[in-house]
């Protein structure tokens, strides 16, 4: 049932003429470090006024006593007598400028006896009293508002700190803005089971009525689990898009720090804004980074993250119930969340986000190419049949680095080779043609990957090649690349066996080609790759020999506290039966592929011939080189 459409309510658009209407965000920094800037520009202004003002010319000049001073007059050695105000200066005989300065105190009394201006130069100068009347008041007032001024920006810097310390334990979390673009359920393709359950959770928001007329209660929490990069982030945004309630998205790291209940009062914090808010929806994403499994860490019950999953756990389900505030949660680490957050009541419904089948990645494709110009050679079918195992992020990779190419050559289209290109730098990695070999590095690349292709062809339940490479790609210095013809949900043993032989067709056609002594570290990945499949086969999948239908399964996460003081899941013996039945896998694999490659001898070397000389080969090519290599009867298959 689709949900009621609802009118878009007027407010928003008030919301919006009124923040049209408000200033920038970073108006306010401005007109902070505008004000700030007058503020000292002032303070440094008057305190050169004040320093020019005290220190002038007249602490030049020698102090002398009026009595001192008349006396002078009288015998002859004065020249010349400025007044101003109550101030004298005193210019001697024999100088050009004014030496002296003496205080007319005296002078103004009735009794007084005054200079005999007969017989020195006398000159009086007008004082304007209202500037010394200025100078005498700000010489006090203005070292008040300077040691005020400093005392108030103190203080203010004293209270940011006190709000940021008090903002310390608050919640970080950001509501979903109404401005921004949103996201629709209808704009992601795959998924369609996962949106379906997401889609009642919104209808849930929207129309409350119709569930809880027949006495259905609202979902405390959704848990999105699935690979990295199979759109969980993106299905959170979409039911943000969709539901029209309040929607505050977080992620876990951000809870914990390194003080002790700063995570618990940020998770208290969130839930009261929710709760004021409710009916919404708080997203956690990355849920795992302080929901893991309480008990393995070295903290024990004290530590920061289990304190913050332990208010986590009361919020959602604790003594106080009866709030519509949905939590739904993100993470690709099920596996170590702790079961008290796993079990009904809290996360009550567990959505699965598997990797995309060949329809999805086709649907996906589709709307990542969709407003990208392409021509008639892009074949997007053909290209969401050869990436099985590819992510909706891989996708959108491919999409990109096909653009990127495209505009790299200067063509204002995509182009089929474009998009064959990006394919293949986003799975085997880019091109390194910049690294160049020497002649018996190339022919010894050439039959090394060529000996891959020979088992994978030959053997019957291997993947066809490909195609072919003695360019070095990534970390490589070639690659040989088998891909399924159809999306598989299992593997059998006999799958298995073929995936291990052709890992090691690598090897054997160095030791074939140029002896055992002479075989070199060019396959060491594979070797390591064939190890693990072979141990997962024997502990996880039961296929071994002597240990069939029995798992042996370790965690292989966790703190390496948890590790070492964590028993296996098995005895000494035990590993010591793994280890022999491990043993057996790849011997027999090598055994398979030693006698494929003597049989195919004239393939391996027809096949490496053609390497060296067009460097890559694709899968007809390959077809047609190694039309006559065939199974030799001696060949166990199983």
């Amino acid at each position: 049932m689709q949900p009621k459409k609802t009118e878009p309510k007027k407010p928003s658009q008030n919301k919006d003429e009124k923040r049209k209407n408000q200033p920038p965000a970073d108006s306010g920094k401005k007109s902070n470090l505008l004000r700030n800037v007058v503020f000292w520009s002032i303070i440094i202004i008057m305190g050169a006024l004040l320093i020019g003002n005290f220190a002038g010319g007249d602490e030049k000049l020698e102090s002398i006593a009026y009595p001192e001073l008349k006396k002078a007059v009288d015998d002859g050695t004065v020249k010349k007598i400025t007044e101003q105000g109550m101030d004298l200066t005193v210019t001697m005989k024999d100088e050009e400028k004014p030496s002296k300065k003496s205080r007319l105190l005296e002078a103004r009394l009735p009794d007084a006896q005054l200079i005999d201006t007969t017989k020195v130069e006398y000159e009086s100068v007008e004082v304007d009293k209202t500037a010394e009347t200025l100078w005498s008041v700000a010489s006090i007032v203005l070292p008040l508002l300077i040691i005020a001024g400093l005392f108030l920006f103190m203080m203010r810097g004293m209270q940011s700190q006190t709000n940021q310390s008090l903002g310390f334990g608050r919640s970080r979390a950001k509501l979903f803005a109404e401005d921004k673009k949103k996201v629709k359920f209808s704009e992601i393709a795959g998924n369609v089971e996962a949106k379906e359950d997401l889609f009642e959770v919104v209808d849930f928001l929207k129309d409350p009525k119709k569930y809880l007329g027949l006495g259905a209660k609202i979902p405390k929490g959704v848990l999105l689990v699935g690979p990295p990069g199979t759109g969980k982030t993106m299905l959170a945004r979409a039911v943000a898009g969709e539901a029209g309630a309040p929607f505050f998205s977080i992620s876990g790291s951000e809870f914990v720090e390194m003080f002790v209940g700063v995570g618990a009062s940020r998770v208290r914090d969130l839930f009261e804004k929710a709760k004021k808010n409710a009916p919404c929806i708080i997203f956690i994403d990355e849920i795992d980074a302080v929901g893991r499994r309480r008990g393995s860490g070295m903290g024990g019950g004290h530590d920061e993250r289990e304190q913050t999953l332990n208010q986590i756990l009361v919020e959602m389900d604790g003594f106080e119930t009866g709030q519509n505030v949905i939590v739904l949660a993100a993470t690709n680490r099920a596996d170590v969340l702790d079961p008290a957050l796993l079990r009904p009541g809290r996360f009550d419904r567990r959505v699965n986000i598997v990797l995309p089948e060949r329809r999805d990645r086709e649907e996906i494709l589709f709307v990542h190419f969709k407003d990208k110009p392409v021509d008639d050679t892009v074949d997007i079918p053909a290209l969401a049949a050869k990436t099985p195992g590819s992510s909706g992020a891989d996708l959108a990779n491919i999409a990109n680095e096909a653009a990127i190419i495209a505009a790299r050559s200067g063509r204002k289209k995509i182009n089929g080779n474009d998009v064959t290109e990006a394919f293949e730098k986003v799975a085997i990695g880019p091109e390194r043609k910049s690294k160049i070999m020497n002649d018996r590095d190339k022919e010894l690349t050439a039959y090394h990957e060529a000996g891959h292709a020979v088992v994978g062809h030959v053997l019957p339940d291997s993947d066809p090649v490909h195609k072919v490479t003695i360019i070095p790609r990534g970390a490589t210095g070639g690659v040989t690349w088998f891909l399924p013809p159809e999306d598989r949900a299992f593997t059998s043993i006999v799958e298995f066996k073929d995936i291990l032989a052709r890992a090691m067709g690598g090897r054997l056609a160095e030791e074939v080609v140029y002896g055992r002594q002479n075989v070199t570290t060019g396959a060491s990945s594979d070797l390591r790759h064939a190890t693990q499949i072979a141990h997962d086969m024997v502990t996880e999948e039961g296929m071994g020999t002597k240990l069939r239908d029995r798992a042996f399964h370790s965690e292989e996460g966790g703190l390496m506290f948890d590790k070492m003081t964590r028993d296996r899941p098995y005895s000494d013996k035990t590993a010591e039966e793994i280890d022999r039945e491990v043993n057996e896998l790849l011997g027999e694999a090598v055994q398979r592929a030693r006698e494929v490659i003597k049989a195919n001898r004239k393939a391996l070397d027809a096949l490496a011939q053609a390497l060296l000389e067009r460097e890559t080969i694709d899968e007809e090519e390959i077809n047609q080189v190694l039309k006559g290599a065939k199974l030799p009867t001696s060949a166990k298959l199983y």
